[in-house]
């Protein structure tokens, strides 16, 4: 790779480097195996720039890490992860800073972390790709292959046993 494609590649491609880790460490429930995933996963980008035709930077490293976990845990299959959420990430906003309120908080993101870590994979990722990453259900379709519909039927599923579990009223993002 030339010094201007690798150029190219650094300016197009770290800013997205927090949204792969994120992906990855919610996938494999374990933050030292997102970190070597996303390692190799960039590697493969950066192998496979060349093939880059534009468009969407993050859906396609994102599509890059999402297969590196899917390799990886195939390989792996460990038996249980824990999974460790960062507190600016999934913060749960409010104004109080009353002690009890804080304990309320930590206790609703546990339940939160706890939840989501016990979804099946296809649901869990697709939640992470839309409630934590963001990204549209065309974006999410591309980035797992799957159909626009199958992206919503998933994505309902998931918060539907989210709002069973959860100690909260209401889990609605849209």
């Amino acid at each position: 790779m030339d010094a201007a494609t690798a150029a190219r590649f650094e300016k197009t491609a770290l800013p997205h480097l927090d949204a792969a880790y994120t992906l990855a460490r919610h996938l494999l429930r374990n933050e030292h195996d997102a970190e070597d995933v996303v390692q190799d996963a960039f590697l493969r980008a950066i192998r496979h720039f060349d093939g880059y035709r534009g468009g969407d930077m993050r859906a396609w490293l994102l599509t890059i890490v999402r297969h590196t976990c899917y390799s990886w845990l195939r390989r792996h299959r460990p038996e249980s992860q824990t999974t460790e959420f960062d507190d600016e990430v999934h913060d749960i906003p409010t104004t109080a800073t009353d002690p009890e309120s804080e304990m309320l908080r930590g206790a609703l993101r546990d339940a939160l972390d706890q939840a989501i870590a016990n979804l099946p994979l296809e649901f869990r990722e697709i939640v992470i790709l839309r409630d934590v990453q963001g990204l549209s259900y065309a974006e999410i379709a591309e980035v797992a292959g799957i159909p626009v519909g199958t992206v919503m039927s998933r994505l309902s599923r998931a918060r539907q046993r989210l709002q069973r579990v959860l100690p909260i009223e209401d889990y609605r993002r849209n």
